[in-house]
């Protein structure tokens, strides 16, 4: 699907297409209708560069425990832990 919003919008906004994209994404993570390595693939980050926009706009991350036992027990598949 191709969403097309017309230049003068951009220039009313004053975004450029990667702020924009960062917005959405921001937004739908927010709605928890993306996850945090989906909003950053949409917003065309790194998961790190995500999280820090996050950060700057007060936003958790949604990290939970059950996500937390989750990262416990990769790292320990993977003998990092």
């Amino acid at each position: 699907m191709a969403l097309v919003i017309p230049d003068e919008t951009l220039y009313a906004w004053h975004l450029t297409t990667a702020e924009i994209r960062q917005e959405l994404a921001v937004l739908l993570f927010e709605k928890d209708r993306l996850t945090l390595s989906q909003a950053a693939t949409f917003a065309e980050m790194r998961p790190m560069q995500f999280q820090h926009l996050l950060a700057s706009r007060d936003i958790s991350p949604h990290y939970d425990v059950a996500e937390y036992e989750q990262d416990l027990a990769t790292l320990q598949q993977l003998g990092m832990r």
